[in-house]
This record gives structure tokens, sequence and C-alpha cells, in this order.
């Protein structure tokens, strides 16, 4: 076997060193991501961020597409959401397509406690970039742009959902 025939099969002498590199550097967003649950754990806890996450992303949902992306029964759902209902974090209306329906969105309070979070992440992650010379930076860019790809990331998503996939 070849080199090229190597890098495409995803074997070779490296491939120990690249696995210990990733994890080491996961390691350091696994922590920044926890440093901004930090910030807002007082309020919510990770599961309802996640939710807040979810509706954030992907836009009005209703509790059976939050249960099915939480991989939850709808009632454990359903009883996260009323907590975020009665913090004033979540809103829950009719649909408009379908008046059976409810939609679930976020209050002006709930969309500034998951852009509080988003920026707390982004302020760390340029903190760490800034110390990384321009070369290496964008090296990094297109290695964890293909990295996202290869592991079937969205690559226009927010970085909070890095931490949750969406799974629609």
């Amino acid at each position: 076997m070849n080199a090229t025939q190597r890098r495409r099969s995803g074997r070779g002498k490296d491939l120990p060193a690249q696995v210990d590199a990733v994890l080491w550097a996961s390691r350091a967003l696994v922590g920044i991501a926890a440093a901004s649950v930090a910030e807002v754990e007082d309020v919510v806890s990770v599961p309802h961020l996640r939710i807040l996450v979810m509706v954030d992303t992907w836009g009005p949902l209703n509790l059976a597409a939050v249960a099915q992306a939480l991989e939850v029964n709808p009632s454990n759902a359903s009883r996260a959401v009323d907590r975020l209902i009665k913090a004033g974090l979540m809103d829950r209306r009719d649909a408009p397509e379908d008046r059976r329906n409810l939609n679930l969105t976020l209050t002006a309070e709930g969309k500034a406690l998951v852009e509080k979070v988003s920026a707390h992440r982004r302020d760390s992650i340029s903190a760490v970039l800034e110390r990384m010379t321009p070369e290496d930076r964008d090296s990094l860019t297109v290695a964890l742009r293909r990295f996202a790809a290869a592991a079937g990331e969205p690559l226009d998503g927010d970085v909070l959902t890095l931490l949750w996939p969406p799974n629609r």
C-alpha cells in the first residue's frame, strides 16, 4: 500500500498521534463549552440549555420534535419545556399552519441567554486563536472544516451546535 492509499484508508503510522492530538484539542473545546455553560447554570440545566439551543438553531419546534431530538419520552420533554416556559425563556403558541399543533419559540430572555453562552464561547475561542500565528489559524480552519464535514456536521452552524448536533 502506498502513502496515498494509506491516507485514503485512514490507516498509517501517524493515526494514533493524530487521534491523540484531536482528543487533546477536544478537551480544550469541552473546557471552553463547560465554562460557557457555567455562566448560566444558575438559570438553566444543560438539558434545558440544549432545548433552548435547538429552538434557537432550528426555529420554532413542536414538542414531538424536541422529544425526538433529545431521544426522550414526550412527557419528559413536556416537563422540561414547561420549566422553560415558567422561567420565561420559552413560549408556546398555536402553530399558524395547524392550530392543533403548538410551536415552541424563545422569548427575548431565552434568546439573550443563548446569545450569552455563544458569546462566551466565541470570546474564549478567539483568545486561543489569537495566541496562534495567522498561518496556523488558516491551517486549523481548513483542517477543522474537513474534520467536521467528515463527521457529518453542517458547516454553517453556530458553535453551540458542536455539542448538540441536529438530529432532524
